[in-house]
């Protein structure tokens, strides 16, 4: 599997979560015993990360979607921003620049017209506000 497809994967576990309130084993276990969905190893490894640092990623989020509360965003934006903040923060061997964009074509893909341009502004601000580490590249 692709990255590009195990990142939609991880987009869907992570905003299932939203829903559920699931862990997000239980759901790849639901999902396994459900249907014949295999969950990449990288998707799962990015989902569990944004659950188990889910409170590091949610005050990044707060700082940066100023003049909004964190209840007003869209479930699929605030999927998608947990997704890439994770990667920003813990997977050093994605470029930030990657990780923004994948983040917006699964907005575009998901989301409403205005998601995928928020998206891009909010992750713009976290990568700024991060040390704009762009030059991991």
């Amino acid at each position: 599997m692709k990255r590009r497809e195990a990142r939609e994967q991880a987009f869907v576990l992570i905003f299932e979560r939203s829903f559920s309130h699931d862990t997000t084993e239980q759901i790849i276990d639901a999902a396994g015993l459900c249907s014949d969905i295999i969950i990449d190893d990288f998707a799962e490894k990015i989902a569990v990360g944004v659950e188990e640092n889910e409170e590091a990623i949610d005050a990044l989020i707060e700082k940066n979607i100023r003049g909004w509360k964190m209840n007003r965003l869209s479930k699929v934006s605030l999927a998608l921003l947990k997704m890439a903040i994770y990667e920003m923060l813990f997977e050093k061997d994605i470029p930030v620049s990657v990780s923004i964009n994948e983040a917006i074509n699964l907005a575009k893909k998901y989301g409403g017209s205005d998601d995928a341009s928020y998206v891009n502004g909010v992750l713009g601000s976290v990568a700024k506000d991060l040390g704009d580490k762009v030059g991991r590249e």
